[in-house]
């Protein structure tokens, strides 16, 4: 990569929206699903597709933030023997056959801490990996993995619910990197029929403290949605409706039309 700093590649990303009037378009993929190959293949599609940060999901045997979509699909690529050691295969291979946009793993922390947190990070920059969320690991308990992030220069981004008190929030805004992660709703991922009456509101209390991206994910599951959350946001992030998709067809033509929907309805409207 020409540029081995995730943090600053993250940011670039979202300078380059926001210099196009935009916000960033943030697909999620579940590693090794369905299987190791066709999940590489669709790492290169929904690039190709208009997407501008990936993030890819670590398969883990307990995924308590997650909804059935992507449960059953880390539990696929766990029978397919996909590990953590494996997922940063899977990211070399697919820098290897192009791909140029941040990839960010979105894992839990008990695999990273039986790896190693600074031998994980090290492996990571190796690889390509731009970027961390480990969505059981609080700021309080992140020091250690947020040094090791720091020394490879990778980020660590942390999540914030609706709830999340004005103390949270500060300590999150001065502790993330690259960007901070908002969850739409309180609970577990999965589609939304609409997107939360109270999410403006959330995204106005984070604007209120800090100036990084704030990008929100949960529960957006179509073109309209993202419209309206790419209104409010720096980015939007569209993780289980792209695994459902992945799960019902064959092939990733469906997939990257999805993406590439996606990206034409967060387009700025014309001056």
């Amino acid at each position: 990569m020409s540029e081995k700093n995730g943090v600053r590649r993250i940011e670039a990303v979202f300078g380059r929206a926001r210099a196009e009037r935009r916000a960033a378009l943030m697909p999620y993929l579940t590693l090794g699903f369905p299987t190791p190959e066709e999940s590489t293949a669709l790492v290169e599609q929904v690039a190709a597709a208009g997407a501008d940060l990936l993030e890819l999901g670590v398969p883990y045997s307990d995924p308590i933030a997650d909804g059935p979509v992507l449960q059953r699909a880390m539990e696929v690529a766990l029978q397919h023997g996909v590990t953590l050691a494996r997922c940063l295969d899977m990211v070399r291979s697919v820098r290897q056959r192009g791909v140029r946009v941040p990839l960010v793993l979105m894992g839990y922390f008990n695999p990273i801490l039986a790896y190693g947190e600074r031998d994980f990070c090290r492996d990571c920059c190796q690889v390509g990996v731009d970027g961390l969320i480990v969505p059981d690991l609080p700021p309080e308990e992140g020091e250690e993995l947020e040094d090791a992030c720091r020394a490879h220069g990778l980020a660590l981004i942390y999540l914030l619910a609706p709830n999340s008190p004005h103390e949270r929030i500060q300590l999150v805004s001065e502790r993330s990197q690259g960007f901070i992660y908002l969850v739409s709703a309180t609970g577990i991922t999965g589609p939304r029929s609409r997107v939360p009456a109270d999410l403006a509101a959330f995204v106005s209390r984070v604007r209120a403290v800090t100036r990084k991206p704030a990008a929100v994910g949960f529960g957006i599951s179509t073109a309209d949605q993202a419209r309206e959350v790419a209104a409010l946001a720096d980015g939007v992030i569209v993780g289980s409706a792209l695994v459902g998709l992945v799960e019902k067809q064959d092939g990733g033509n469906q997939v990257a039309a999805f993406v590439t929907s996606l990206r034409h309805a967060m387009a700025p409207e014309p001056a």
